[in-house]
C-alpha cells in the first residue's frame, strides 16, 4: 500500500463511489467531492497496485487548527490499518507541523482516531454547529 497526496493524484470516480455510501456524506456528487478537495489544505490516497482504496483530507490553516475530513477506506481493505495510517499521514505532515489544535468527528470509529492520539472532547459544551440544508439533505452530526 502507497499514501499518495495531492489533488491531481486521486480518482475522484472511486473517491465519489467511496464517500457517496459514507454515512457522513451519502449520495454526494463528484462535483462537491472535488470542491471540497480543491479547497481543502491536504488530500491523500491509499492505493493498491495503482487502484485508490482510501481517502482522507485535512481542512486547515497551517497554523492552529485543521479538521480531519473523508477518511474513508473502501470495504474489502478494512482492518489492515490503512485508516490509522491515513490519520497518521496527515498528522505527521510537513506542511502541516505547525497545527496544534485537530478535530475531526465520527459515529462509529472512536478506537482508531484513539489510537492516533485524539480522545473526547473535555467540554463538549463549549462546541456548536450550525447545519445548513443541501440539497441531498445530508447530516453529518
Amino acid at each position: 500500500m502507497e499514501i499518495r497526496e495531492g489533488f491531481e493524484n486521486m480518482d475522484f470516480d472511486k473517491v465519489t463511489r467511496m464517500l457517496s455510501a459514507a454515512y457522513w456524506s451519502e449520495g454526494i456528487g463528484k462535483d462537491e467531492v472535488m470542491k471540497g478537495a480543491r479547497n481543502s489544505a491536504l488530500v491523500i490516497g491509499a492505493f493498491i497496485d495503482g487502484e485508490q482504496i482510501g481517502y482522507a483530507r485535512a481542512i486547515s490553516d497551517k497554523t492552529r487548527f485543521a479538521y480531519i475530513a473523508d477518511v474513508y477506506v473502501d470495504i474489502p481493505y478494512r482492518g489492515r490499518m490503512i485508516g490509522q495510517k491515513l490519520v497518521d499521514y496527515l498528522l505527521n505532515h510537513e506542511e502541516l507541523k505547525d497545527v496544534y489544535q485537530w478535530m475531526l468527528s465520527t459515529r462509529d470509529s472512536h478506537s482508531l482516531y484513539a489510537n492516533c492520539g485524539f480522545r473526547q472532547i473535555d467540554n463538549p459544551q463549549r462546541l456548536m454547529a450550525l447545519w445548513r440544508e443541501t440539497p441531498n439533505s445530508r447530516r453529518p452530526f
